[in-house]
């Protein structure tokens, strides 16, 4: 059983052309995906089918084997959390604390528990210097810290994370990375996240929806998504810097494996160049 399956999905606004079009989209325990694709490619309102924002105009959505029913929905939302692209859209509490504490509070926990899944959410995060601060005078790295966190103290099954890099400078979007692989690793979270910043694929998936116009043109492993560059770049996307320095040293007689990440990368050239001597 899956923990989100889409079947035939199709989304559309008020008679426009559909938003979605027959996505089939899988999300298995324990996983890493990425939903990659331009602006406007339709992955926010994908997500938003996820746990019951948009409705399908056909097509069904499963949670857990289920589909997504006024009756469900509750138990659907406190397993699938949605941190959206702009944090200012789910932070309004007058302290981090509290707004962190919203959702486990909405949830019925008693104080005691509530207390624990807010400091061990702003831990996770990185941010317990922010409890008592006022969220709209923070930086933007840091309310989308906030937003995170308390997504994370309702301890979903699945962390879906719109656009997650927007916005944060590079320290900030090294930090999520690290976040991100650590909720897989550690708590055997599956993370659904979208960009359209391919360099970050690498790192923090380990399966890949390109999306374009609302449909699935290609789907994969990370090594399989980045053999496909003229496609890419025809979808206004690109080939992370990695691979692609090592396919120009290939072109050129290096004999370089092919590497994805940064670890891998730093290992093939190391053995190259030891192969040189």
């Amino acid at each position: 059983m899956h923990l989100i399956e889409t079947r035939d999905l199709t989304y559309s606004y008020r008679g426009d052309r559909n938003a979605l079009d027959g996505i089939n989209f899988i999300a298995p325990r324990n996983a890493r995906i990425a939903v990659i694709g331009s602006n406007g490619a339709g992955k926010s309102t994908l997500f938003k089918q996820f746990n019951g924002i948009f409705r399908p105009t056909s097509g069904s959505v499963l949670v857990r084997g289920e589909p997504i029913t006024k009756e469900n929905l509750h138990e659907v939302r406190k397993f699938v959390g949605i941190v959206f692209q702009n944090p200012d859209d789910q932070i309004f509490a007058p302290t981090v604390e509290l707004d962190v504490g919203f959702g486990p509070t909405n949830l019925g926990l008693d104080e005691e528990t509530i207390h624990h899944r807010v400091h061990e959410a702003l831990r996770i995060m990185g941010i317990e210097d922010l409890a008592h601060r006022v969220p709209h005078h923070l930086s933007g790295g840091e309310k989308k810290r906030v937003a995170i966190a308390g997504i994370i103290a309702m301890e979903p099954g699945v962390l879906v994370l719109d656009e997650p890099t927007a916005g944060l400078d590079p320290q900030g979007v090294h930090d999520l990375m690290g976040f991100i692989n650590s909720l897989s690793k550690r708590f055997g979270m599956t993370v659904i996240f979208s960009t359209h910043d391919v360099s970050v694929v690498p790192e923090i998936a380990d399966y890949v929806y390109v999306m374009h116009r609302g449909r699935f043109v290609l789907e994969g492993k990370v090594e399989e998504i980045f053999l496909e560059p003229d496609l890419l770049r025809s979808l206004r996307l690109d080939v992370p810097v990695l691979p692609k320095l090592i396919r120009s040293l290939q072109k050129n007689g290096i004999p370089v494996p092919m590497a994805y990440t940064y670890e891998d990368a730093e290992r093939a050239l190391i053995q190259a160049y030891k192969g040189k001597q």
